[in-house]
């Protein structure tokens, strides 16, 4: 059965080996539903290689231990750290540890940039390059309960094991391709900290607001701050203090007291008396008391009045050619809405540098310069010098 990791000593000597490896790969469990903060609850971590000796499940929540010797290999720049689809549980790291693993390899990413198509799943990636099947029934189980049972295990120690494979066979592949310096471009920014900060006073830009009014943006931007903050602060999710449906219609009619608040027709019943209503009836009043000339504004979309639709479908076709060319996913290299932004004329951003520049962009240029054409070649699309 899996090794299992309930001591800082043992975690410690695990670690020290670890390190003299080029890279290790790193899954977690973890419980989200009743918390505002994930619950960590097992990490699983391997070596390079085939022995399964070299693979462990850690135990966060035995008795004592610390984590700190992971975090100071997730802090080792010499090892890279390779997980799959990495944001949530580099948020959860960042929060228990204050560490973002660095350097990363995100093989999601990996496989987007090779050419496996969008946000391609684990279980598939196992299938295609292990070779292997998973055995899912233990995924949606309560991993905070104790003793873990082998299935458990077995099923944790699987996220780890394969991704070696998966993460060697990436990485050839981005190497033979010159392809290694577009990994490192999208993953510069999941590596960034700032991802992973709540700041309760921006917690508003989440909202999908369908006022433009200056007062009501201002009266949800102070709603969403003290959901934000009551939420951090008892560890529970933020639809339990008030959901956004419920949050927006409370901006809208502007209660000014738990009376009025109480009439709101999607609110919560927790959240019509106490410390919730208290605190969303205060939450209004400061919204109201922003002077005029203070309140916030919703960011202003691009114009798009002077969009080309043949000139958009024309770049879509382009997109599409140049993504199948490269073996790379079209939603990698540009959006519909980017798309469509510089067929209104917005020039910037997609192409501006970078390897989309170089997929995508330079032709995309000579394309609105009137210096190619796209003609059909049987089942596929042909760029012609103009």
């Amino acid at each position: 059965m899996p090794h299992t990791i309930t001591t800082t000593d043992a975690l410690s000597a695990y670690c020290a080996r670890a390190a003299e490896h080029p890279y290790v790969t790193v899954d977690t469990e973890f419980l989200r539903e009743r918390t505002y903060f994930a619950q960590l609850c097992l990490v699983q971590v391997a070596m390079p290689g085939t022995d399964d000796s070299d693979a462990v499940l850690i135990d966060p929540l035995a008795d004592g231990i610390s984590l700190e010797p992971l975090y100071d290999l997730f802090r080792n720049p010499s090892v890279v750290k390779v997980f799959h689809a990495a944001r949530q549980d580099l948020e959860i790291f960042f929060v228990e540890g204050g560490v973002v693993p660095a350097p990363l390899f995100d093989t999601q990413v990996a496989a987007m940039v090779c050419g496996f198509g969008d946000q391609v799943g684990y279980e598939t990636l196992v299938r295609r390059i292990a070779k292997a099947d998973l055995d899912k029934s233990s995924r949606f189980t309560d991993w905070s309960r104790r003793p873990l049972s082998d299935a458990q295990k077995t099923y944790a120690l699987g996220d780890v094991t394969h991704l070696r494979q998966i993460h060697d066979y990436l990485a050839a592949d981005l190497a033979r391709t010159g392809r290694t310096h577009w990994l490192e471009e999208e993953l510069a920014q999941l590596t960034n900290p700032d991802n992973y900060v709540v700041e309760p006073q921006n917690a508003w830009k989440r909202l999908k607001l369908r006022s433009n009014s200056g007062r009501v943006v201002a009266i949800a931007q102070e709603l969403a701050a003290f959901r934000e903050t009551y939420a951090q602060d008892r560890n529970i999710p933020r639809n339990r203090v008030i959901k956004d449906d419920a949050l927006l219609e409370v901006a809208s009619t502007k209660p000014k007291s738990v009376e009025d608040l109480g009439k709101s027709r999607l609110l919560l019943r927790d959240a019509r008396k106490g410390a919730i209503a208290e605190g969303l009836v205060a939450a209004v009043a400061r919204g109201m008391s922003v002077p005029n000339g203070d309140v916030p504004k919703l960011p202003a979309g691009r114009d798009r009045s002077n969009l080309n639709p043949a000139l958009a479908d024309l770049l879509r076709v382009l997109l599409k050619a140049k993504s199948e060319s490269a073996g790379v996913a079209a939603k990698l290299i540009a959006s519909s809405s980017d798309l469509d932004d510089i067929a209104s004329g917005y020039c910037e951003g997609v192409w501006s540098s970078g390897w989309r520049y170089e997929v995508f962009g330079q032709d995309a240029e000579r394309l609105l310069r009137g210096e190619i054409a796209l003609s059909a070649e049987g089942q596929k699309v042909k760029i012609v010098s103009v």
